[in-house]
């Protein structure tokens, strides 16, 4: 750790051991300890303090990150709470190391995901103002209709959410098959579309992030290649990572 002060997300994630994101809500849960106070929002880790999630005390930050693809199965939630969901992701990999997924892909959806434990590569992918695809296969339970495609491409107001999707990229696959490519990342966003226009999601499935493509067997992973890493770091080179959490805070499962 650098001899000047350091905001205390910025601790946790540089240490590999979550996101800046996710750090704030350790941090406002009260999980979060700064010689063994509970610290407020905002609060600066100095040299010498000693920072404790739960009680284990967090070190310095990593110096060989792993950067993980996996192909989720429906029923695995991508979350790190051990505690709280027995079918959570990171007790189905099993990873030697502490990782934590990059974003959310919900419950009954399936496909790729990345984890990691570099923390400041997090918010460059995920967020939406940086305008990095994601691509999904998705099922619907009615055929789809040329209007129904231009109106998912165009963008649609999810009243829940108070805005509107950004225009994306929709190609009909066959009768109730289509893809869809956002740069977004809104609560369960392709599932609010089609409702919208009055269609059910039967499957949904992420085949890319970005240059990363879905390649590996269902409930299996693999590290990213050397060619996918700089490729990868390439398109985020020029990304935002600033995150404000109590401004525009948006979950970022579909």
């Amino acid at each position: 750790m650098s001899d000047s002060p350091k905001r205390l997300n910025k601790y946790l994630s540089e240490a590999g051991f979550c996101s800046r994101r996710e750090a704030d809500r350790l941090i406002d849960a009260g999980r979060v300890t700064i010689n063994d106070i509970v610290p407020e929002m905002g609060t600066k880790v100095n040299v010498g303090d000693v920072v404790k999630v739960d009680g284990e005390i967090i070190g310095e930050r990593k110096k060989d990150f792993v950067y993980l693809a996996f192909n989720k199965p429906v029923g695995i939630v991508c979350t790190t709470d051990t505690r709280v969901e027995k079918d959570n992701i990171i007790d189905y990999i099993n990873y030697p190391k502490r990782i934590f997924p990059i974003g959310r892909l919900d419950k009954p959806s399936e496909g790729l995901i990345l984890l990691t434990d570099d923390g400041d590569i997090v918010n460059k992918i995920l967020r939406a103002s940086n305008n990095h695809e994601k691509e999904y296969i998705v099922t619907v339970d009615k055929p789809i209709s040329q209007t129904f495609i231009a109106r998912m491409a165009g963008g649609i107001y999810i009243e829940e959410l108070g805005q509107r999707t950004k225009k994306c990229e929709v190609k009909k696959i066959d009768k109730y098959t289509f893809s869809i490519i956002l740069t977004q990342g809104l609560n369960r966003q392709i599932r609010r579309m089609c409702d919208y226009l009055n269609y059910n999601v039967l499957t949904l499935k992420r085949v890319r992030i970005m240059n990363i493509k879905l390649d590996m067997p269902l409930g299996k992973h693999r590290e990213l290649t050397p060619s996918e890493f700089k490729h990868l770091n390439t398109l985020i080179k020029d990304s935002k990572k600033t995150y404000q959490p109590n401004n525009h805070r948006q979950k970022r499962n579909k």
